[in-house]
C-alpha cells in the first residue's frame, strides 16, 4: 500500500513528522510554523503569503476565525478591473481562485490515529473523515500509528469534509424525483443545479427498454431515467466515490433493480436505443476531485463521448447530450466547433431542448464573470447517427 507522503517539522526543539493529506494534490509544505490563539491574522497572513504554513495547536473555534481572518484579507487586496476580454478575465479569475486556495490552505490542523481532531473544542470529525478519505488503514496510515499528530490537514480542507458530510446525511431534493433526495458523497459533484435533470425527466424517450448514463456521479440521471419506467439502465463511471455513491442512491431510491452500476471509462459493453451524458462543461484545468464535473481539460471526455457514441447506439437509437454553453460565452469553446465534432463522430442533431441557468450567480453582478454567467444556456442535444 502506498502510505501519503510525510511532512516534517520542528517543534518543541524537537524534530516532528505526520502524513501530508490534501485532497487537490498540494505538496506538503517545506516550511512549517507553529500557530495558537496568540497568533495574530496579520502575522499569518504574511507567513502564508511567504509560503510557509501554520499548524494549529490552539483552541479549533479560534482556528475557524483566523481562517476566516485571513480570507478577509485575501478577499480585500487590491485588485484590478476585469479586462474586457471574456477569455482573459476567465483565466484571470481561475488564478485568483488558485491563489486565494493556496494561502488559504496554508493553515494546518492535526488528525491523529483515529481521524479525530486533538484540539480543544474540535468536533467529531472522525465520520465525516472516514467517509471521505477511508479508514485510517484505508488511506495508507499504518496499523501501528498513534500520536495526537499522525496526519496533517488544511483546516479548509477539513471544513469542506464536514460540510459534505452534512449534505450527504441531510440530502439534495429533486423535483425530478417527486422530491426524494440524492445523497452526494464527498468527492461527487452535488445535483444543486437542477436544470440537466429536469431536462432528462421532460425530453421524450426514444425506447423503455435500456438506456445508459454516461459518467454517472450520483446516479441522478439513472435514477430520473428508472423513475421514468425505463427498464433497464447501465450506469458508468470510473471514479470509485462516484460508484459506491451511485449504489447507494439508486438503492435509497428503490430502483436497484432497475440500475446497474458499472466501472468503465465512458461506455459499457453493447450498444443502447438511449445514451446520456452529462459531461464536464468547462475545456479547463481541474484543481480538486469534485471540480472534475465541471472542468474537461481539452474537451476530452466531451469528444470521448461523441467519437463513440455511434458505435454504442441500436438503430434509429438517440444520444442525449446535456451541456451548458458557459465555455461558449466565455470563448473557450465556439458552437462551430462543437457541430464540427458532431459531423466527425458521425452524428446529426434530431432536437434540441434548452433551459436557461436558475442559479443565484446568474444574476450576480458583482461576478467578474456575470455576463457570461447570464447569458448561459443548457441544452440537451437529441442525436442520432448520422445515414
Amino acid at each position: 500500500m502506498n502510505h501519503p507522503p510525510v511532512v516534517e517539522w520542528t517543534e518543541d526543539e524537537q524534530v516532528r513528522t505526520a502524513h501530508w493529506r490534501s485532497e487537490n494534490g498540494a505538496r506538503p509544505p517545506r516550511r512549517i510554523a507553529i500557530a495558537d490563539d496568540r497568533t495574530r491574522a496579520d502575522e499569518a497572513y504574511r507567513l502564508a503569503c511567504e509560503g510557509t504554513a501554520l499548524l494549529w495547536r490552539g483552541d479549533f473555534h479560534n482556528a475557524r476565525q483566523l481562517l476566516t481572518a485571513l480570507a478577509r484579507r485575501v478577499d480585500r487586496r487590491p485588485r484590478k478591473a476585469p479586462p474586457a476580454d471574456v477569455t482573459q478575465a476567465f483565466h484571470l479569475h481561475r488564478a485568483a481562485q488558485n491563489q486565494r486556495a493556496r494561502i488559504l490552505g496554508m493553515l494546518l490542523v492535526p488528525l491523529d490515529a483515529e481521524l479525530a481532531v486533538p484540539l480543544h473544542r474540535a468536533p467529531d470529525v472522525r465520520e465525516a473523515c472516514t467517509r471521505a478519505y477511508g479508514p485510517p488503514d484505508g488511506i495508507g496510515l499504518p496499523a501501528g500509528a498513534s500520536g495526537d499528530t499522525a496526519v496533517l490537514v488544511s483546516l479548509r480542507e477539513l471544513l469542506g469534509v464536514i460540510g459534505a458530510n452534512e449534505w450527504r446525511r441531510k440530502g439534495v431534493e429533486i423535483p425530478a424525483l417527486g422530491g426524494d433526495r440524492i445523497h452526494p458523497h464527498y468527492g461527487v459533484f452535488s445535483p444543486a443545479r437542477g436544470e440537466y435533470v429536469d431536462l432528462v425527466a421532460e425530453a421524450p424517450l426514444p425506447d423503455r427498454d435500456l438506456a445508459f448514463d454516461i459518467g454517472t456521479g450520483t446516479g441522478v440521471l439513472a435514477s430520473v431515467l428508472a423513475r421514468r419506467g425505463v427498464r433497464r439502465v447501465v450506469a458508468t463511471d470510473q471514479d470509485p466515490r462516484a460508484l459506491a455513491c451511485a449504489r447507494e442512491n439508486t438503492t435509497r431510491l428503490g430502483v436497484a433493480d432497475q440500475v446497474e452500476i458499472v466501472a468503465a471509462d465512458l461506455f459499457p459493453v453493447g450498444r443502447a436505443p438511449l445514451v446520456v451524458c452529462n459531461p464536464p462543461w468547462v475545456p479547463a484545468k481541474p484543481t480538486s476531485p469534485v471540480e472534475h464535473a465541471v472542468y474537461d481539460p481539452g474537451n476530452q471526455m466531451l469528444h470521448g463521448f461523441l467519437a463513440g457514441l455511434a458505435d454504442h447506439l441500436t438503430p434509429g437509437g438517440e444520444g442525449w447530450l446535456i451541456l451548458s454553453d458557459l465555455a461558449e460565452h466565455l470563448g473557450l469553446r465556439s458552437r462551430a466547433e462543437l457541430l464540427a465534432a458532431f459531423a466527425e463522430g458521425g452524428l446529426t442533431v434530431l432536437d434540441r431542448l434548452d433551459i436557461a441557468p436558475r442559479h443565484p450567480r446568474a444574476r450576480d453582478t458583482s461576478d467578474p464573470l456575470h455576463v457570461a454567467r447570464a447569458a448561459e444556456v443548457t441544452s440537451l442535444w437529441r442525436l442520432g447517427a448520422a445515414e
